[in-house]
């Protein structure tokens, strides 16, 4: 049998930060005005993306790993390892820290840590994040947390579109008002959120903060990731390997004609953030439009991409 692409129907989540970009820039059919994250490829129980094609359509991607594991190259682990999100930051979202895999197994049932990057999509004139603090150790860290001085303490860095931010577990962040970004993470969804701005929902609560395990977790003093972007041409597209960490690599495909590839992962997961084209394979093509979401599964092999098209690739590292 053919080894087909798994395109996916993507989850969205609502967020007191977001907004309907999703919508207006992808054409998604969001829940509402405030929708703040399109789950493109998630087998986590809080938000599972099903298959939309071939002969495991209607299937949870969760289900698929389970039931046929030889299509994702016996990852070795015992659940879906990685999670695409993209994110409309409507408004500031709350400054956070995510654990690592030990402080969420001990901690948080089982959940695996949150390592996490992001690629800028889109963002305002003069738009900038939350990355880092500046205390030098964790006693200056809790005084200037306990004592409100976030302006002192939160490092801010200005973005533009195309950046690319590697967000390690233990690192203080948050995206700004007015960004669009496509996250890769671990399958993970812990969260301590350190300060929200004093923000209250629809029924006038603040939202939890989550301060004593954040502390625990915050990398103190804050370091800047080292991390090694390369450049390929290949035919007519131009490759950029942002980072291959721990848990996953990350590329970005720019297309402009045709290219030939071959996937040699234990799978690829790929998003298509603009323009469109075909993926051929074996004499069949497969409609590619901004927007879609697609797994190639183990020993897809070669391939060809034909069109004007900007992807984010990515993979899995044991």
């Amino acid at each position: 049998m053919q080894i087909e692409p798994i395109f996916l129907t993507p989850v969205f989540q609502e967020r007191i930060w977001g907004g309907t970009k999703l919508a207006d820039e992808f054409g998604y059919s969001i829940p509402s005005a405030h929708t703040g994250e399109c789950w493109a490829v998630s087998a986590h129980p809080n938000g599972q993306t099903v298959v939309k094609n071939g002969p495991f359509q209607g299937m949870t991607l969760g289900q698929l790993w389970e039931e046929r594991h030889d299509l994702f190259g016996r990852f070795p682990a015992d659940r879906f390892p990685l999670l695409t999100k993209i994110l409309d930051a409507n408004a500031d979202l709350s400054v956070q820290v995510h654990p690592d895999d030990a402080y969420a197994q001990e901690h948080e049932n089982g959940e695996f840590g949150k390592t996490e990057c992001w690629y800028i999509i889109d963002c305002k004139q003069g738009a900038q994040l939350v990355y880092g603090h500046h205390a030098k150790t964790k006693e200056e860290l809790k005084e200037m947390m306990e004592n409100g001085q976030w302006d002192k303490l939160l490092r801010k860095i200005p973005i533009k579109p195309g950046d690319f931010f590697y967000v390690p577990s233990g690192t203080i962040h948050a995206l700004c008002e007015g960004t669009l970004v496509l996250e890769t993470q671990q399958s993970s969804d812990t969260t301590y959120r350190v300060y929200d701005y004093d923000r209250v929902d629809s029924n006038g609560k603040k939202r939890e903060l989550h301060l004593d395990k954040a502390l625990d977790v915050i990398t103190v003093p804050h370091r800047d990731a080292d991390i090694h972007e390369s450049v390929a041409k290949v035919d007519d597209a131009i490759i950029t390997t942002f980072i291959e960490c721990d848990y996953f690599g990350v590329q970005k495909w720019e297309i402009n004609g045709s290219a030939n590839l071959e996937q040699t992962k234990h799978f690829l997961i790929v998003s298509i953030l603009d323009g469109k084209g075909q993926l051929i394979s074996e004499g069949r093509a497969y409609d590619l439009t901004k927007g879609d979401h697609f797994i190639l599964p183990y020993q897809f092999g070669r391939f060809s991409v034909k069109g004007t098209l900007k992807a984010i690739a990515s993979w899995p590292r044991p």
